[in-house]
């Protein structure tokens, strides 16, 4: 049959399957790729339209209602009041210049992040060409089959065309509770969201699994009917970002308060209302940190890129913030401390054991390979799909049927099951039925109980004795003992339909074949991570659904914990709150096996309650509310659900343990250089105010050291781009070597102001002043004496380079919080470098260049002069080297701990 290009846009997804595809022109084998290509030209990406679009004009006028930008406007209307229009003008274009700025890096972190959604692209495996390939969600078109499997969002709407599924469709009828959609299900009038036969875009399967052919992509879905589901949240600032901006106001109004206090003192201080004015405007600008808001955003954003590229993908920026505080994390075990590369070791029959060697010559060996095989959702590479693609465990399994030469072939394995019960982390069960032949497994422990024979050595069904029932167990504890992963595997053959009564009746006399172990080594990097970890004083807890002896010896071998302390989910679920935060209370570090999913948020919970900050992993379905809980929910980008990703914070592209450890220490170094930044910003608020305060409480007699202008010139011309380079700092010695900060810990702390304003800012303006007073000492002044406008010019110069002077020794000191400037290197940071050359030109061509000197109030420097100013910066970064190696000295750090 011949297949077109178009297909109707309205379509009536409820005709039975062969009628839907004569309609929709496809075939239950898929379409094929070029077909799929010409749709998407007619039909589009099958994606929402934006609903909520970014209005930047809205965007652009928030910069001027944040608090400085507003404490600057004062300043400008007290100009205007006190007839300098001039000065008025300048301050307004120093808003209207900084608002820009802090918009142009807004936009530049909005589009970091969002550029982010490339490293997680959302897929939908789809039959192109015969074959079962992964196809980014938007490519899907109408008359694409697609598989839907436990975990997996659905990308479209769709007709079930075999299997079934449970489907959880909150997003769009709200109820919690999931809904069974099968292919077989009856036609029933009404809402096409009550149709047990569709399943819909936007929701997520929960058990199951089954093929649908797609009926509508795009704005055609349900969901794309209903504005109201696309609009989406404003982004809520983090907390370092609600500090900051508190603390900005904080600034804002105790400037404000300075400035009108300061006023009449200056007026009964003799200075005259228009000196008196130009003095609390001085003032006012001199406390503004332009740009630190927009600063700390772009910091972030770097932050989130630099996590992205070493493979853990941040969905928002307050994580990375979040990150750099985590004190505990609860890992999985399988695929996050081990490698996922699962292979069959041994296998337990009742007749004896076997290792890969001699497996290949045992008969029963083939026929547990075969029934492990069957009870699979897996696919190996070639067989209908051009890679491997499932759960590890199952993929292994299916290599051990190869290997003993009775392959099960995925395909006739889907087309002989007739019920598949998906795996149930509760009973730790999973079952396939084939008519009346039943193949389960999973846990032993869940396993064994529900048998009531073994598959002897003749290959009979014969009961299931104590001693063999203890003989079991026992091989259990060994191989779990070696660190292996043990499943048990076995069947029910009756003469009726088994499944009639439903799971928990046909799961129930079952004939034990035996058991298979696998091994599944940890990973390279995890023991040194793990040692990493424990330097930084994180508590590190494994969570997973395996086997206590198992989970305890991989524990031991990376480093967890000292193999003793592990807890089962049945003692978890007996003990009480209290006794749980008793555990978790004393540091030690725990083993909780065969885990149910609630469990994690059981612990999650109360980890939180004791003030931790938790970092939690997870994969599945249920991991869900867990990984939402946490404060930072850590998913797998590769063995992950849909669902699981969706819910959490970071994603893990490499599903490695690794990974998380290194995102907490570039939280930490996101977090530091924040710090160094706004220790870089308010020390030059002593310098430029101190002045002011000099010329006020003089009553006139020294002259204004500094001119507002060249305050602004300061703040957004040569103090902007060493802070941004102070933001892309590295990693100081010994930052994963110190305790966690604590939960409620500011970026702005009372040390870093002491160190800012107390020693950086008060050397500062001492050298500061000292340049001023030389210059006018060596042209004769005196206190109360007239200057020439020449010598005032070229002393308020030497003010204004002074502080560009100081500045440069204060970025070189900030770019440490404890250790030495020689442990980090001179030159290490080029952007700071680069940052530095332009602020020196920037200063000379406002001290040299005559138009500028006319609009800056600037004179050209000598020699002597600029010899003067030479030392500034050592003697800057030398007062702060000498107070952190006497806080080194003394052993303590320099940043707040528990």
């Amino acid at each position: 049959m011949a297949e077109t290009t178009t297909v109707p846009t309205e379509v009536d997804e409820r005709r039975p399957p062969a009628e839907l595809f004569r309609y929709l022109r496809s075939t239950p084998t898929g379409l094929r790729s070029r077909e799929a290509a010409r749709r998407l030209t007619v039909h589009g990406p099958n994606e929402l339209s934006r609903r909520t679009v970014r209005h930047w004009p809205r965007q652009l006028l928030t910069q001027f209602t944040q608090p400085l930008a507003v404490l600057l406007v004062v300043a400008a209307v007290l100009a205007w009041t006190g007839h300098s229009p001039a000065l008025a003008v300048a301050i307004l274009a120093v808003v209207v210049l900084n608002a820009g700025f802090a918009f142009a890096q807004e936009q530049q972190a909005e589009r970091a992040v969002e550029a982010l959604a490339a490293f997680l692209p959302l897929t939908a495996q789809a039959m192109r060409d015969g074959q079962l390939v992964d196809v980014p969600a938007r490519d899907l078109v109408p008359g694409d089959v697609v598989v839907i499997a436990e975990g997996d969002r659905i990308c479209a709407d769709a007709r079930l065309i075999d299997g079934s599924v449970a489907v959880d469709m909150s997003a769009l009828n709200g109820e919690s509770a999931p809904v069974v959609r099968n292919a077989d299900g009856a036609v029933v009038p009404g809402p096409l969201l009550e149709a047990t036969e569709l399943v819909f875009s936007g929701t997520s399967c929960t058990a199951g699994q089954a093929h649908a052919v797609v009926t509508h992509t795009g704005m055609h879905t349900e969901i794309g009917r209903i504005a109201a589901l696309s609009q989406r949240g404003h982004t809520e600032p983090s907390p370092l970002e609600r500090q900051v901006r508190h603390a900005t106001w904080i600034i804002a109004v105790v400037a404000v308060t300075a400035g009108v206090a300061f006023l009449p003192i200056g007026v009964l201080a003799g200075l005259g209302w228009a000196a008196a004015i130009s003095f609390s405007i001085g003032l006012i600008v001199a406390n503004v940190p332009e740009g630190l808001l927009p600063t700390i955003t772009l910091a972030l954003a770097a932050g989130v890129r630099t996590l992205a590229r070493a493979g853990a993908v941040v969905k928002r920026l307050s994580a990375v913030e979040t990150l750099g505080s985590t004190t505990v994390i609860c890992t999985d075990k399988t695929g996050t401390l081990t490698e996922n590369r699962m292979r069959v070791t041994r296998v337990w029959l009742a007749a004896g054991e076997h290792d890969m060697t001699t497996a290949y010559d045992d008969a029963l060996c083939r026929e547990l390979a075969v029934c492990a095989a069957t009870c699979t959702t897996a696919r190996l590479g070639g067989d209908g799909t051009p890679a491997d693609t499932g759960d590890p465990t199952e993929l292994a399994l299916l290599r051990l049927a190869a290997a003993l030469k009775t392959p099960v072939r995925a395909t006739d394995r889907d087309t002989a099951r007739t019920t598949l019960y998906a795996f149930d982390p509760r009973t730790k069960l999973m079952s396939t039925a084939a008519g009346h032949h039943l193949c389960t497994k999973g846990a032993p422990e869940a396993v064994i109980p529900r048998c009531t024979g073994v598959l002897a050595g003749d290959g009979r069904d014969t009961p299931l004795t104590a001693t063999l029932r203890a003989d079991a167990l026992a091989a259990v504890d060994r191989y779990a003992h070696d660190g292996l992963r043990v499943l048990a595997v076995a069947r029910r053959v009756a003469g009726q339909d088994l499944t009639a009564a439903g799971r928990d009746s046909a799961e129930t006399g079952l004939t034990l074949i035996g058991l298979v172990a696998l091994h599944d080594p940890p990973r390279e990097a995890v023991p040194a991570a793990v040692a990493a970890a424990h330097r930084a004083g994180i508590t590190v807890h494994i969570i997973t659904g395996d086997y206590g002896a198992t989970a305890a010896r991989i524990a031991d071998s990376v480093g967890i914990g000292d193999g003793t302390h592990v807890v089962t989910g049945a003692e978890l679920d007996r003990m009480s709150d209290a006794d749980l935060d008793g555990l978790l209370r004393d540091g030690r570090e725990v083993v909780f096996a065969r885990s149910a999913p609630e469990d994690k948020l059981r612990i999650c919970e109360a980890l939180r309650a004791a003030g931790n900050v938790v970092a939690m992993t997870g994969d599945g379905v249920n991991d869900a509310p867990a990984l939402r809980r946490a404060d930072i929910g850590v998913a797998m980008g590769r063995s992950g659900t849909g669902v699981a990703r969706e819910a959490a914070t970071m994603v893990l592209t490499d599903d490695n343990f690794a990974t998380i450890v290194r995102a907490i220490e570039a939280g930490r170094r996101v977090y530091d250089n924040v710090r160094k930044f706004v220790l870089y910003i308010f020390a030059h608020a002593v310098p430029e105010v101190v002045p002011f305060l000099v010329f006020a409480l003089s009553g006139g007699t020294v002259p204004l050291p500094l001119t507002v202008l060249q305050i602004l010139a300061i703040d957004l011309g040569t103090e902007t781009l060493p802070a941004l380079a102070l933001g892309r700092e590295r990693a100081e010695p010994g930052l994963m070597d110190r305790r966690p900060r604590a939960r409620g810990t500011g970026v702005i702390d009372g040390r870093l102001l002491l160190r800012a304003w107390g020693l950086l800012g008060v050397t500062s303006a001492v050298l500061v002043m000292a340049g001023f007073f030389a210059v006018l000492w060596r042209a004769g002044w005196h206190p109360g004496a007239n200057l020439d406008a020449a010598t005032y010019a070229r002393a308020t110069t030497m003010t204004f380079a002074g502080i560009v002077a100081c500045q440069i020794g204060t970025a070189f000191a900030s770019r440490t919080d404890h250790a030495s400037l020689r442990s980090i290197g001179v030159f290490s940071n080029r952007l700071l470098l680069g940052g530095i050359a332009f602020e020196l030109a920037f200063a000379a061509a406002l001290i040299y260049l005559p138009p500028l000197q006319a609009v800056f109030g600037t004179a050209a420097l000598g020699l002597g002069e600029l010899a003067l100013l030479a030392p500034f910066p050592l003697v800057v970064w030398g007062a702060d080297e000498i107070y952190r190696a006497r806080r080194r000295r003394r052993g303590t750090r320099c940043v707040p701990e528990e």
